[in-house]
């Protein structure tokens, strides 16, 4: 059993008891999210593949927590020109569980 789910502007591949961390949302810690984007469905053998979205198909989740990833470095520089430029960037997540996949 298991969903393609959209959110964030990215895909995930999630299954029930699942945690996942996606793009930060705006939802308190302990409370329960819906994701209605869901993409692809597979459920006992049966494939069901949405166009774009699959039709009455629902994730829900938990959210666990919020945080922010690791640190990443952009750095530009020019040879011979005594340029260069030192920028560090986190990105802030929302840490979900996967409670249930459901489909009418």
């Amino acid at each position: 059993m298991l969903a393609v789910i959209k959110t964030g502007g990215k895909q995930y591949i999630v299954a029930p008891g699942q945690k996942i961390k996606v793009e930060k949302l705006d939802k308190k810690e302990g409370s329960e999210i819906a994701f209605n984007e869901v993409l692809l469905l597979e459920k006992s053998n049966y494939l069901e593949i949405g166009s774009p979205f699959v039709q009455d198909a629902k994730v829900t989740a938990k959210v666990l927590s919020h945080g922010k990833g690791e640190k990443v470095i952009a750095y530009k520089y020019k040879a011979k020109k005594r340029y260069h430029r030192k920028k560090g960037h986190r990105q802030s997540f929302t840490e979900v569980e996967i409670t249930s996949l459901e489909t009418k």
